[in-house]
């Protein structure tokens, strides 16, 4: 029921985006021909005519469009018609093209505003993070750390524990062992390993039987995330280089180890390597009643867990009246655009692979399970969060996309003249195709991501 729910809120959001289109087009005399829910692709499940409008229903439900004389090369509307949409003034056109990113803006402030007026209360994005039970093996570092249920986590490494995976972040990127280093680790390592055996080159593999001298090896560097990775609006970059297999075979045979015999298959450097492969510190503060304690330092295993099960509870912004639902609403959608501006603007350059990008799919299900576990507010400001980001896609300068048509409109205001109808055409055709192709792989990575589980069990 709760995905039932999901999908119809999406439905939504859709209908108000083609709405606004096709109201401000109404609302100028300009002659409307369909009004669609899906893409013009692959067969057709519902169509109706009502009045002069087609209501069009397609089986490939993600978008839907509103339908002009222009779009139609068969249309029995005179080409000089002031029912065509390019025979209007530039300033109409310009509304009529931007009125689906505006209704979806207004959309969003007012699923947000009725949260805030129905529930009383706003996520903050902020939590109380609380240990409630010990899990790890007894050798685990956890046990020597200090640590008790019912702590209340509120620093780690340095940076406030009061995002909803700070802890689960800091403890995966701190994994001991993992097969990675730090390449000025590594040349730490190497001097100190060159100073006590001075006889061995750094790359020649060292002659078997050899007896080499190991020093003490040096911790790596502790992990210490930004903000915008702790928000999850970044991701971690890990410039880390890989240890190959003989390096991690030799730092598993060095542990605790002052002397090695060689068996002829390792240099020096695989030796630095090995040695600077071990653990990142984490450092925590817990509040235990009113007193802040700081814990001895603890490490994740080479999975990135600490051993823990903890508790996280949202910290709630109470709604006291109009005003305070008015500012309160505009502080969370704010604040949720400008997140959203962050991971694009991050797409964009490179820094999210493309590999993260997911569509209506994931989103179904995840919204389904917000709305199953934490209710059905939690499941409005989503959709509404999703409004915003329909909005700023579509604003975007991309022909096929609202922003494009916004384009070509400022480009005819410098020309002095409209773009021209074919090659606007080819234009439109090449980047609908490329669209297309983007919604079918964000829709395998949408499957991929929800039926990979069952091939890993």
């Amino acid at each position: 029921m709760s995905t039932i729910i999901m999908i119809l809120l999406i439905s939504i959001l859709i209908l108000v985006h083609e709405a606004g289109h096709f109201f401000s087009a109404r609302m100028f005399g300009i002659k409307v021909d369909k009004f669609g829910i899906g893409l013009p692709i692959g067969p057709t499940l519902w169509e109706k005519k009502v009045g002069d409008i087609t209501l069009v229903i397609h089986a490939f439900l993600f978008g839907g469009y509103v339908s002009f004389p222009d779009d139609d090369k068969e249309s029995d509307v005179p080409a000089d018609s002031k029912d065509r949409l390019m025979n209007r003034p530039a300033w109409q056109r310009a509304i009529v093209f931007s009125a689906g990113v505006g209704a979806n803006v207004i959309c969003a402030f007012v699923l947000v505003l009725l949260t805030a007026f129905l529930w009383h209360n706003m996520p903050s994005n902020k939590f109380d993070i609380y240990v409630t039970k010990i899990t790890a093996p007894k050798e685990a570092s956890v046990w020597q750390s200090g640590m008790q249920a019912g702590d209340k986590i509120i620093e780690i490494n340095g940076s406030p524990a009061d995002t909803k995976y700070a802890l689960n972040l800091y403890a995966m990127y701190s994994a001991s062992f993992d097969g990675k280093t730090d390449k000025e680790l590594v040349e730490k390592n190497y001097t100190n390993l060159k100073k006590i055996n001075q006889a061995f080159p750094r790359e020649e593999i060292i002659e078997k039987g050899l007896i080499v001298k190991l020093p003490q090896s040096i911790q790596e560097e502790k992990v210490v995330l930004n903000k915008n990775i702790l928000n999850a609006v970044a991701l971690y970059k890990n410039d880390e280089e890989k240890l190959s297999e003989t390096q991690i075979k030799l730092r598993d045979e060095i542990k605790d180890k002052k002397f090695l015999e060689a068996d002829g298959t390792y240099s020096l450097n695989d030796l630095a390597y090995a040695m600077s492969d071990n653990q990142k510190p984490i450092d925590i503060k817990v509040l235990r009643g009113d007193k802040v304690v700081t814990l001895n330092t603890l490490y994740s295993d080479k999975d990135g867990l600490i051993g823990i099960e903890i508790d996280r509870k949202e910290k709630l912004i109470p709604v006291t009246g109009i005003k305070s639902a008015f500012s309160t609403s505009w502080n969370y959608l704010y604040n949720e655009t400008k997140s959203m501006l962050i991971v694009l603007k991050q797409l964009f350059t490179g820094k999210i692979p493309l590999k993260n990008m997911h569509g209506v799919v994931l989103i179904t299900k995840v919204g389904g399970d917000i709305i199953s576990n934490d209710g059905i507010f939690y499941g409005i400001l989503l959709t509404a969060v999703i409004s915003m980001n329909l909005a700023i896609l579509n604003i975007l300068p991309i022909p096929a996309l609202d922003g494009g048509h916004l384009l070509f409109l400022l480009i005819e205001k410098i020309t002095g003249r409209p773009v021209n109808e074919q090659v606007a055409e080819k234009i439109m055709t090449v980047f609908f195709a490329l669209l297309i192709a983007l919604l079918v792989f964000v829709l395998f990575n949408d499957i991929y991501v929800l039926i990979q589980p069952l091939f890993t069990k």
